[in-house]
């Protein structure tokens, strides 16, 4: 009988000790700020590196700066449910506000610690035999590139973050002054200018009615037609849904009786909570819904029923996201606003030549269109076998339940493909979410687990459900959506199946079956060590199951 060569050898470690690993995050904005925070206060044997483009935190609220950028859900919901503040000075938050709070929570938890400003990741290539990631990284300050490595990967980057010029030939043959709303120049002075926007999306609705006071004359480029709403959980803003200031009374309670303050927030939460019927197409709520719109942009209107009869849309209320615009409508009728829905041949020097012929001379071109949606990454990440994530998602992006691509190991993305980005306030979705990645990390540093990529039968059934359900949604009618990234009919791709709670509830527990693993030992039971648990080897109580008899069994019901 040969003798065994390769001896199964026990690991001299207690269960429960977590393996030390290292994990690099890409992004400081609201995503990043809060893996870093999570990962701070509840993990141990993590080493974190966050990488950051610009020189600050605040991720989309540093990079949009453009005139009445803000955001569309109340301040009080906008925000950490783990760092609530009292002190917000308006029902829907203007951008310097917000990046104010993410750079407040930052000082406050040390997270700058973890990262490295104006740092550009510039590859991720994906080593197999030695389970990590290994990166390319460029000092965009001396233009030096150096290299670094994790066990997980954890892009934060996130899904508006990639802005684009519009493709109109002769755009930068433009003299006057060129801008985009995603790369906005505050020293500009649009004061006393013939300004055109292009774009009647959110930036270019905030846009607009923000800058007619003060500009010459307004060319504004209405090119489809687009539901303008209330914001969101208008019910509790002033009338007529729009924006109003805190009192200095009304903070001080907030701050004083947090349980009052909780109640508050508890309340325009179930509001945004209760919105998932209305876009639902062909019911009597998505019904009455379009019903109150219609009213109410003829209502702001006014008597100008032709521009009322081109921009309501026919499609459902909900296909694109309904876009807030308290004081947009109102400009459309100013004396020195002109409504153009002609297409631009091109662009000249000194203006923009219509189809028509017609040349509108300007002395600034806002471009205010919008992001590439495509979910695609604008660096080289090659995952196993040498596949380019880039390439895999040429045309069309997938992922298991929006978080990990196909042939991309230890690898987490927020606000992938099938997310809930159209669903409501974006921190608690990221909080489910980096709850969800440090779990499986934590299982990685538990059971000694080398590599976890889902299914690829996981990630085809999650799309097949994922694309049959969204057929009954609001976001599926035909109009130009970057839902469906850019196309009229094609499938939605960027939304989740289900409404926010919903997407809660499939987060909550990891389904360990759709993931494929494999581990740094043959033995996949060696993580279980010499015997003992770390409840005996770090002092702590070896009677807790006596405290609490029925802990466990609270997840049963939901």
């Amino acid at each position: 009988m040969e003798a065994n060569v390769n001896p199964y050898v026990i690991d001299e470690h207690p269960f429960g000790e977590p393996r030390r690993l290292r994990v690099i995050t890409i992004g400081a904005g609201a995503s990043g700020l809060n893996v870093a925070r999570a990962v701070g206060a509840f993990m141990k044997n993590i080493d974190l590196q966050l990488y950051e483009k610009n020189a600050d935190v605040g991720g989309t609220w540093l990079e949009n700066r453009y005139p009445g950028c803000a955001c569309d859900i109340p301040s009080h919901n906008y925000q950490y449910t783990w760092e609530p503040n009292p002190y917000w000075n308006k029902y829907y938050a203007p951008a310097a506000e917000i990046l104010k709070y993410f750079q407040g929570v930052a000082d406050k938890y040390n997270l700058r610690k973890y990262i490295k400003f104006q740092h550009q990741v510039v590859k991720a290539v994906w080593d197999e035999d030695e389970a990590v990631w290994n990166f390319k990284i460029k000092n965009l300050v001396t233009g030096e590139e150096v290299d670094d490595y994790c066990h997980f990967f954890i892009n934060a980057s996130g899904y508006l973050n990639n802005w684009k010029w519009p493709d109109i030939p002769g755009l930068h043959s433009f003299k006057g002054s060129l801008l985009h709303s995603a790369a906005w120049d505050p020293k500009i002075d649009l004061k006393d200018k013939a300004v055109a926007v292009l774009g009647c999306g959110s930036s270019g609705i905030q846009i607009v009615p923000s800058i007619q006071p003060t500009v010459k004359h307004l060319t504004t480029f209405i090119r489809s037609p687009t539901w303008i709403t209330a914001g969101f959980a208008s019910k509790m803003a002033a009338p007529g849904g729009n924006n109003f200031d805190y009192t200095r009374e009304q903070k001080e309670a907030f701050a004083e009786d947090p349980e009052m303050y909780l109640k508050y927030r508890k309340d325009v939460e179930h509001e945004l909570n209760s919105r998932f019927k209305m876009l639902h197409k062909d019911t009597p709520e998505q019904a009455a819904a379009i019903k109150f719109a219609e009213e109410d942009m003829r209502k702001r209107l006014g008597s100008n029923s032709q521009l009322a009869d081109s921009i309501i849309p026919k499609f459902s209320l909900g296909c694109r996201r309904p876009t807030p615009g308290n004081g947009y409508l109102e400009a459309l009728n100013c004396d020195n606003v002109r409504v153009v829905s002609d297409e631009i041949e091109r662009v000249v020097e000194d203006g923009i030549v219509l189809k028509t012929g017609e040349l509108i001379k300007i002395d600034a071109f806002i471009c205010a269109t919008g992001f590439d949606v495509s979910f695609c990454p604008r660096f080289p990440i090659i995952g196993r076998k040498g596949i380019d994530l880039r390439t895999q998602w040429k045309d069309r992006a997938t992922a298991y339940m929006s978080l990990t691509p196909e042939n991309i190991p230890n690898y987490f993305m927020f606000m992938g493909p099938n997310s809930p980005v159209g669903h409501g306030s974006a921190p608690p979705i990221i909080e489910h979410l980096t709850k969800y990645m440090l779990q499986m990390i934590y299982k990685a540093q538990l059971e000694n687990i080398k590599a976890m990529s889902p299914s690829p039968a996981a990630i085809q059934e999650f799309t097949e459900h994922s694309d049959i359900f969204l057929t009954r949604m609001a976001w599926s009618s035909s109009c130009r959506s970057w839902f469906k990234n850019g196309s009229v009919d094609g499938p939605v791709t960027a939304l989740h199946p289900g409404s926010r709670l919903h997407w809660f509830k499939m987060l909550e527990e990891p389904r360990y079956e759709d993931w494929e693993w494999t581990t740094w030992n043959k033995n996949r039971f060696a993580y279980l060590g010499n015997g003992f648990s770390t409840k005996e080897t770090d002092g702590r109580d070896l009677t807790w199951y006596f405290d609490s008899p029925d802990a466990g069994y609270e997840r049963l019901n939901y």
